[in-house]
């Protein structure tokens, strides 16, 4: 019998594998994603870190295990240090002016998905927060972990190991665990409500990869 993620999982297969094979980790393997798609891939995606570290809090909020909040609390340390000093260097390799890395103008799923976990964490809900934070890592770490040789560039490769190291391998099948783990403490009405999250959170994490595309 498949456990509750991998049930959630199949039932938005679609949009998952739309997302871990998309043109965007093609070309990000061979070092070809264009500069310019690069860079609003960047701008955008940083402007997800405030939303998603509030997400993170959350999760320590209503984490009933204090061992699952001391993980929770491992891994913010490490988005706020190592990926956050990742998004500095690529802005500046990449000419991106100050304005641009903190008031950019923002595309309208990237709005959706800070919406969406804002609303996450103001539910109070360990399962939901779950569950949006299992696709969003879970995702990331798919693409990312196909045994492709890295490319040379620095922007295109760190991104990559970001998402494929033995640390975040760990913690993303942890969230599975996690989420399964508290399956049996939630009603019907509960898992609903998760899985809704979960499947509009695959949603835009495809219709993110499609946007940076958009006008090219």
């Amino acid at each position: 019998m498949s456990s509750f993620s991998e049930r959630l999982r199949a039932d938005n297969i679609e949009n998952w594998n739309a997302a871990i094979n998309h043109r965007f980790v093609g070309e990000i393997f061979r070092g070809a994603v264009p500069s310019q798609v690069m860079r609003r891939y960047l701008v955008q995606d940083y402007q997800f870190i405030d939303r998603f570290v509030a997400l993170l809090g959350a999760a320590i909020a209503s984490a009933d295990l204090y061992a699952s909040r001391i993980r929770f609390a491992q891994f913010a340390a490490m988005i706020t240090s190592d990926e956050n000093t990742y998004f500095q260097r690529s802005f500046n390799a990449l000419g991106v002016p100050e304005s641009e890395r903190t008031a950019p103008h923002l595309a309208d799923v990237t709005r959706q998905f800070q919406a969406l976990m804002a609303e996450a964490a103001a539910s109070r809900s360990y399962a939901n927060a779950l569950a949006v934070l299992t696709v969003a890592e879970g995702i990331y770490l798919e693409w990312a972990d196909q045994g492709y040789p890295l490319p040379a560039d620095f922007i295109h490769a760190e991104w990559i190991t970001l998402h494929n190291s033995p640390g975040f391998r760990e913690f993303v099948l942890w969230l599975r665990s996690e989420l399964d783990r508290i399956h049996d403490f939630l009603n019907d009405a509960e898992r609903h409500v998760a899985a809704g999250y979960f499947r509009r959170a695959v949603e835009l994490e495809r219709a993110f990869f499609d946007y940076i595309y958009e006008g090219e």
